[in-house]
């Protein structure tokens, strides 16, 4: 099915770091109709999106993926034809501590936005999926699209189940819909519980970088901007019910990631805190996006020496945004739970 016929599009979870900066990528690039529907829980910011939020062709709701009635309603009354779902909870840590909300996220919301689609013949539902569905590579070991899925965490077995239940509803009911698999993503407007965001924010202001184990655990990262237009190109381009991997190319241990951000900052690197590490906690992260580059022929374009300096520029360059974001939580009882530090 081609995407010229699709006009508008429902993006759920788009008042979120990814979902935020896709939809104005869409913006920039795109002339579709946007319809926003986010809960607006700790991480959903509204700020992400004041340039955008009086254009004409942009609308949104507040709301809960699981409300079956409140998307049916939205989706007739909006002529959707198209959803993108970024609506999701995950944070690694937050799902040790209790895995019901991302149960209820990310897998019954899941089921329920499909369902929801199938109802009203959606044309096109792309699911955004993560790179922690594989779990932990060995050294030397990449992942493919057909490599089993093995999650060790509650978050990443949540999306796993998401991931299956929307293959189960391409070969059962032939619904339309293709998967996206990113690695790790940083840049502006990340919400700081993140490892790159909280490295910034902590550094900007004198505090504690916890880093778990010996910082050796290697994640590959992707720059925002690089992943939002992979999914375009995927959601335009992609054929039904497969999966596409999208890869940074930049394996770093966590040690490696604070020492570069400190240095660019000019940061006292004593302000790291070794912490006990937390349960199952994958060592490497790997994948190959062969699939993508061959079959839809995306490119990224920033390096991670740009992409890290890009978002440090703009968390200096942006401190309100930051402010108002910490005092939305409490970061140091955040800290004290998650890390033992304060």
């Amino acid at each position: 099915m081609k995407t010229q016929n699709i006009k508008n599009l429902l993006i759920t979870g788009g008042a979120g770091f990814i979902g935020s900066n896709f939809i104005k990528l869409l913006f920039e690039t795109r002339n579709y109709k946007i319809i926003n529907y986010d809960l607006l829980t700790y991480s959903g910011n509204l700020e992400n999106l004041k340039e955008v939020e009086n254009h004409p062709n942009y609308k949104f709701y507040q709301g809960d993926i699981c409300d079956f009635t409140k998307l049916d309603e939205i989706i007739k009354n909006e002529q959707v034809d198209g959803i993108i779902n970024f609506a999701a909870e995950s944070h690694v840590d937050k799902s040790i501590l209790d895995a019901t909300p991302f149960v209820n996220s990310n897998i019954q919301g899941v089921l329920n936005l499909m369902n929801v689609a199938r109802k009203n013949n959606i044309q096109r539902f792309l699911q955004i999926s993560t790179d922690e569905v594989y779990g932990s590579a060995d050294n030397g070991e990449t992942f493919s699209e057909v490599n089993n899925l093995l999650p060790n965490s509650p978050y990443s077995a949540s999306k796993a189940s998401a991931d299956l239940m929307v293959r189960a509803f391409v070969q059962t009911y032939n619904f339309p819909a293709i998967i996206t698999r990113s690695s790790n993503n940083y840049g502006p407007y990340q919400y700081p519980e993140k490892f790159i965001p909280l490295i910034i924010s902590n550094a900007m202001n004198g505090k504690k970088i916890p880093l778990y184990g010996n910082g050796m655990n290697i994640r590959d990262w992707i720059y925002v901007q690089d992943n939002c237009s992979a999914v375009l190109d995927v959601f335009e381009k992609g054929r039904i019910g497969e999966i596409y991997n999208i890869a940074g190319n930049n394996e770093k241990t966590n040690i490696e990631i604070i020492h570069t951000i400190l240095e660019l900052m000019n940061a006292d690197k004593n302000l790291i805190e070794f912490v006990k590490d937390r349960p199952a906690h994958d060592r490497r992260y790997s994948i190959n996006s062969d699939k993508l580059k061959t079959e839809i022929g995306w490119i990224p374009k920033f390096s991670f020496e740009k992409g890290i300096q890009n978002t440090i520029d703009w968390y200096l360059n942006n401190p309100n945004w930051l402010e108002n974001v910490i005092k939305r939580t409490n970061f140091k009882e955040y800290y004290q739970t998650q890390y033992g530090v304060s």
